[in-house]
């Protein structure tokens, strides 16, 4: 009707009838663009701002975050694009135009969309600004949904400007199964890996990982579709395909992490060279040290009756009855030192032990749990305890094995000056 109304009124002007119709389209497109353009101006400049103005005074985080992710603004262009469409829609236009009324609804189509992909990384967004820490990653699924939004207005966009039937073309697809296979094999491989790490829990962002196949060892970054990133102690990135944590191996650290304490657990070996019964004058010294004391007159108080109940003649041979040993002592000195140290959890597994004897001596283990689970004060307790325990060594008669190096060998004469 509008379209018929410029033509009256064009030949009222004194416009020649072929002329007129012409013009009047012209006329009639530029009306349509310019009432569109005043649409979104006053949604833009007055009605964006009155959301906005909304979203201020809530507490809600997520209206903040559709605001700033452009979601309001990117749905309001729909409705401009729509006015196109309905006046389009209204008014008979001549044949060569009607794929003008194609295009506008594809660009609806398109806006749409974009509008939607806006919508669901304001989801990952909000998600990752929680303060839970269990959660778990949704990146692969929302990345998957985008794909799928533009795969399905790519698909209704087409079928707008041919004029077919959507559900044509994806019977098309359907039939073209192994091109789209052989296309979107990584993506389909990493929604389906996403799913499965999402639901079994597997990983999370923020999780320390170990995979030394791909050279990662740090904190994971981001859980995406096709990748896993991974940045490592040197502060380098590792990108790993997101389908391999489900078919290879890797560790999660997340355990320690959630856990009460970090694990100590490195052996000292001892020279058995060195091992011996305790004579008087050894248990003499112990007595005199804080952490041995109540240990060793209780123990040889035991020792004693046990003996004396059998009648042995400990005169005879030093391996009559039962005697302390220093190494023994010396395991339960380190036992009382690690029961005193504030830094050991006492909750947790607490072993001093003895491991298999090799040819570099009797490993001492060490098998506690810090309290301290931060890399750098874990490393420092740690050694401090080393530090301690090698140098307490001597003063139980004990030494450390050591593979000989040049100097021992120089000493007993089998290298020297030529």
């Amino acid at each position: 009707m509008l379209l018929k109304t410029i033509e009256e009124f064009m030949v009222s002007l004194g416009v020649s009838e072929p002329f007129s119709d012409e013009l009047a389209l012209v006329s009639f497109m530029v009306l349509v663009v310019l009432g569109a353009y005043l649409v979104y101006w006053v949604l833009r400049n007055y009605l964006l701002k009155v959301i906005h103005k909304l979203t201020e005074k809530t507490s809600n985080q997520w209206d903040d975050a559709l605001m700033e992710a452009g979601v309001f603004q990117r749905f309001l262009r729909l409705i401009p694009l729509t006015f196109i469409l309905l006046c389009l829609d209204r008014t008979i236009l001549p044949a060569g135009f009607s794929i003008l009324n194609r295009f506008v609804f594809a660009l609806v189509i398109l806006t749409g969309a974009r509008a939607i992909e806006a919508f669901l990384n304001t989801i990952v967004k909000v998600y990752r600004q929680g303060d839970n820490q269990q959660r778990r990653p949704i990146l692969p699924l929302i990345q998957s949904l985008v794909i799928v939004n533009y795969l399905l207005a790519a698909v209704f966009i087409i079928s707008v400007l041919l004029g077919k039937e959507p559900w044509g073309l994806v019977s098309l697809l359907g039939g073209l199964t192994a091109v789209t296979m052989l296309i979107f094999k990584d993506t389909i491989l990493g929604f389906v890996a996403g799913i499965q790490l999402g639901a079994n829990d597997m990983v999370r962002e923020g999780d320390w990982i170990e995979m030394p196949k791909y050279g990662a060892d740090g904190d994971v970054i981001e859980v995406a579709v096709n990748t896993v990133k991974v940045r490592n102690w040197d502060k380098t990135i590792s990108t790993i395909p997101t389908y391999s944590l489900i078919s290879d191996s890797f560790k999660n650290w997340r355990g320690m992490s959630e856990s009460a304490g970090r694990r100590i657990k490195r052996s000292i070996c001892i020279d058995m060279n060195t091992v011996r019964f305790a004579d008087e004058t050894m248990l003499e010294n112990f007595r005199k040290m804080e952490l041995l004391k109540a240990y060793v007159e209780k123990r040889q108080s035991e020792i004693d009756a046990d003996n004396q109940a059998g009648g042995l003649d400990l005169s005879a041979t030093i391996i009559n009855g039962r005697r302390q040993t220093n190494l023994g002592i010396f395991r339960a000195y380190l036992v009382e030192y690690l029961r005193n140290n504030p830094n050991i959890h006492k909750g947790m597994t607490f072993l001093v032990r003895h491991l298999q004897s090799t040819p570099q001596g009797l490993p001492i283990e060490i098998y506690v749990f810090s309290s301290d689970k931060v890399w750098a004060n874990y490393e420092a307790i740690q050694a401090d305890i080393f530090d301690h325990i090698l140098a307490a060594i001597p003063e139980f008669g004990l030494k450390v094995f050591q593979e000989p190096t040049g100097s021992d060998f120089t000493k007993l004469g089998y290298l020297g000056d030529e």
